[in-house]
C-alpha cells in the first residue's frame, strides 16, 4: 500500500476520536460547543506529549553539557508554551452558558486526571505525593506517573550541567531526594551569580530556564482565569476543586534559585 499524507498521519483515526456525548433536549443532536471542548483538550494532550518528548531531550542535553542543543530545545518548548496559552483564547470563545449545556455529560472526568499533564509537572519539578493516589495502583496511568515521580527533574539536570562545566555545585543538591519540591540553595546561588557575571554561554541556559518557568506560570494564570470566566468558583468537573485550587498553583517558581539571585546581581 502506497504511503500517503492521510495514512502516514492516520488522519481517519484521528478524526474519529471526537465523540460528543451531549444531546440537545429539542434536536437530539450534540451541543454545538462540545466539539470545540473535545478538540482543544485533545490538542493539549498532543502538546503535553511533545513537551515530555522535548523535556527528556533537554535533560539529556543538559547532563551532557550540550549547550547548543539545550538552548534550541528550550526555545522550542517556549514556542509550544506560547501556542498552549493562545489555545485558551479559542476556548474562551465558548460562553459559560454554552459550557453548561454539556457540562453534566462530562460526569466524573476532569482535567485533573490528565496523566501527561502530571508527568509534565513532575518533569518540571512540581511533585506532590497525593497526585499518585489519583490513579489506581498497578494501572498504566499510575505506573507512568510513578516513573516520573522517581526520576530527576529538569533542575537536577541543570545542576549536573553546571557541575560538569566545572562550577561549584553543593553535593547536597546533586544528591538530593528528587521527589522533594523545589527549594532555594543559598550556596548554589553564589555559583549562579558567578555564572551570570562571567560565563555567557551558561548564562544563556539560565535565562532560557527562567523563560520556561515564566511561561509555565503564564499558562497557569491564563488557565485559572479561563476557569473563573467559565464557571466562577463552582466545583470543577468530576468534583475537582476548580479555580480555588488552581489559584494556589500560581507564582510558585520551578527554579527558585534563578529568581532569588535577581536582587543580588
Amino acid at each position: 500500500m502506497q504511503l500517503t499524507y492521510g495514512s502516514y498521519l492516520r488522519v481517519s483515526d484521528l478524526l474519529s476520536l471526537q465523540q460528543p456525548l451531549s444531546r440537545h433536549p429539542d434536536s437530539g443532536q450534540p451541543e454545538h460547543d462540545e466539539m470545540l471542548f473535545i478538540v482543544i483538550h485533545q490538542v493539549y494532550e498532543l502538546w503535553f506529549k511533545q513537551q515530555l518528548h522535548e523535556g527528556d531531550h533537554l535533560a539529556r542535553a543538559l547532563v551532557t553539557a550540550d549547550i547548543p542543543q539545550a538552548c534550541s530545545t528550550l526555545k522550542r518548548m517556549l514556542t509550544i508554551l506560547k501556542t498552549m496559552v493562545q489555545q485558551i483564547d479559542v476556548l474562551e470563545t465558548m460562553t459559560p452558558v454554552s459550557f453548561l449545556s454539556f457540562r453534566n455529560f462530562l460526569a466524573n472526568s476532569s482535567g485533573f486526571q490528565s496523566v501527561q499533564f502530571r508527568e509534565f509537572e513532575f518533569l518540571l519539578g512540581n511533585k506532590h505525593a497525593r497526585v499518585l493516589t489519583h490513579y489506581p495502583e498497578g494501572s498504566p496511568e499510575r505506573k507512568a506517573v510513578e516513573a516520573r515521580w522517581s526520576h530527576p527533574t529538569l533542575y537536577d539536570a541543570f545542576a549536573r550541567f553546571l557541575a560538569r562545566q566545572g562550577h561549584a555545585v553543593p553535593a547536597e543538591l546533586l544528591e538530593r531526594n528528587v521527589t522533594e519540591a523545589p527549594r532555594e540553595w543559598p550556596e548554589f546561588q553564589n555559583t549562579l551569580l558567578d555564572v551570570y557575571r562571567r560565563h555567557p554561554s551558561e548564562r544563556q541556559v539560565c535565562e532560557l530556564l527562567v523563560d520556561l518557568d515564566e511561561g509555565v506560570q503564564e499558562w497557569r494564570y491564563r488557565h485559572v482565569k479561563m476557569v473563573e470566566r467559565t464557571i466562577g468558583f463552582k466545583q470543577g468537573t468530576g468534583g475537582s476543586p476548580g479555580a480555588a485550587y488552581l489559584r494556589t498553583t500560581l507564582f510558585t517558581p520551578l527554579f527558585p534559585d534563578l529568581w532569588a539571585i535577581r536582587t543580588r546581581l
